[in-house]
């Protein structure tokens, strides 16, 4: 695990967004373990002839994020939740050249109970799709699905990096996993 706690992390982040680019290298290894943890987790629902690694998936989403240069993070949970964000465009953006490729194949995503859609596959494209109209209704639960299934992070962990109570993340989750429910389910009808 890492040797440095998460404020020493944060504090080579605020090196890096000051300028320091060798901050972002030497805070990328500290957190190099849990990216990996949320990519390979990504990759479980994806399917099985998939040429995209988990490892690879960590480099693309840190390629990124280095030419996008100094973004601004609140602490290692924003930065995990960024690096996340970043490896769902990339299968995203996979997913729709692979779908465009192969006319009728979408690519399949498993979500899990925590997102109220048991034992069933949704398409990955569909679900940014959904993702996408949910942050033009309300852009903060768009956010925290992202956070809390993409990101990984937990209620505490979502409120922390987007600055509310654990109580409103809550609430917010809970109305935005029905309204993806309910508009995923309008899609395939």
């Amino acid at each position: 695990m890492s040797s440095l706690s998460p404020k020493s992390v944060t504090l080579l982040l605020a090196q890096w967004n000051a300028g320091n680019d060798e901050a972002l290298h030497a805070a990328l290894p500290q957190v190099y373990d849990e990216l990996l943890r949320l990519a390979r987790h990504y990759m479980r629902g994806e399917r099985p002839d998939h040429t995209l690694q988990g490892t690879a998936l960590v480099h693309e989403a840190y390629l990124r994020l280095e030419k996008q240069g100094a973004v601004r993070f609140n602490d290692r949970s924003h930065f995990v939740a960024i690096c996340a964000q970043l490896m769902r465009q990339i299968l995203v953006e996979y997913a729709r050249t692979h779908r465009a490729a192969k006319r009728d194949g979408g690519l399949k995503l498993t979500l899990d109970d925590a997102v109220a859609f048991k034992s069933r596959n949704v398409d990955l494209v569909e679900l940014d799709d959904a993702l996408t109209e949910l942050a033009k209704l309300d852009a903060q639960q768009s956010k925290i699905v992202e956070l809390r299934f993409f990101g990984g992070l937990s209620i505490e962990e979502s409120a922390q990096a987007l600055g509310l109570s654990p109580a409103t993340v809550k609430r917010h989750w809970a109305t935005a996993r029905v309204w993806l429910h309910q508009q995923i389910k309008a899609e395939e009808a």
